[in-house]
């Protein structure tokens, strides 16, 4: 997640122990390191479980993986990365991330010298297969001066907000913290909105404003996404469709499918056969 030339990265599995690998990085503003390059690339398979604390660039910058998927956090909001659909973050962005082992890491920091405003915030990114190629040409060493800026006039060109997302408003109020601590714990707790209303004393009604006020959703639209994300990051492992379907509260496989083309416009299989 941090500028650097980019790299021809090897085969790594997941982590045997458990352990976790913690990173930490700079806090930039805005344009505060002045960069001599327009797109910039790196590459990484990452060899461990690994969280990246809290850090900001001077840089734009595009992320996806060439292969799993992870997570980036900014402020409450959870984005799912993967090969397909990256994230872009304006330069100066506060964001921590999570990439579990065996990820294909791929960034990208674009100088904001040049490269004209895309969004006001973080903001999902179509990454097409053109792109990817593209990015790639502008890692090669013998690329003439103007090839290059062939090359990368295309690629801002082709930067363009994904049709799909996958990002989830975690909330922090007292009232909703219980339930989004219980349902990122276990996806597939079957606890009706009913229920929890008991058990924190208020009404359906309370619990559905207060979810659509903190999230933009519904509390049934909200667990639906938090549990595609769950899904997702065990589609990454190549755990099987029916396995995931129940770990994230389905009782069909079916019934995942149709949720999770709901949300992310593709089947499981599909994903699963993009994010490999």
């Amino acid at each position: 997640m941090r500028p650097g030339p980019a790299a021809g990265p090897r085969a790594a599995g997941p982590s045997r122990d458990g352990a976790v690998d913690s990173r930490r990085l700079p806090l930039y503003a805005a344009g505060e390191i002045d960069v001599p390059f327009v797109v910039r690339g790196s590459a990484e398979i990452i060899p461990r479980d690994t969280f990246w604390e809290e850090h900001s660039h001077p840089t734009h910058e595009l992320l996806w993986n060439q292969r799993g998927a992870s997570s980036a956090t900014i402020g409450a909001r959870v984005w799912t990365i993967t090969p397909a659909v990256g994230l872009w973050l304006p330069a100066g962005t506060r964001h921590s991330g999570w990439t579990p082992a065996g990820t294909w890491h791929r960034a990208a920091q674009f100088g904001v010298h040049a490269v004209p405003p895309i969004s006001d915030g973080p903001v999902a990114m179509e990454v097409t297969p053109l792109l990817r190629l593209l990015l790639d040409r502008l890692d090669a060493d013998d690329l003439t001066r103007d090839a290059r800026s062939r090359t990368e006039a295309m690629v801002l060109d082709l930067l363009t907000p994904a049709r799909h997302e996958l990002i989830l408003r975690i909330p922090e109020s007292p009232l909703l913290a219980p339930i989004a601590a219980a349902v990122r714990e276990d996806p597939a707790d079957a606890t009706t909105l009913a229920v929890w209303a008991a058990r924190l004393g208020v009404s359906t009604r309370t619990i559905t404003r207060a979810f659509r006020s903190e999230t933009g959703l519904g509390f049934s639209q909200w667990l639906a996404t938090a549990r595609m994300q769950h899904a997702v990051a065990m589609l990454a492992r190549e755990e099987e469709i029916d396995e995931v379907a129940a770990c994230v509260g389905y009782h069909s496989a079916s019934a995942f499918g149709a949720a999770f083309r709901r949300i992310t416009g593709l089947s499981p299989g599909r994903f699963r056969s993009e994010i490999q």
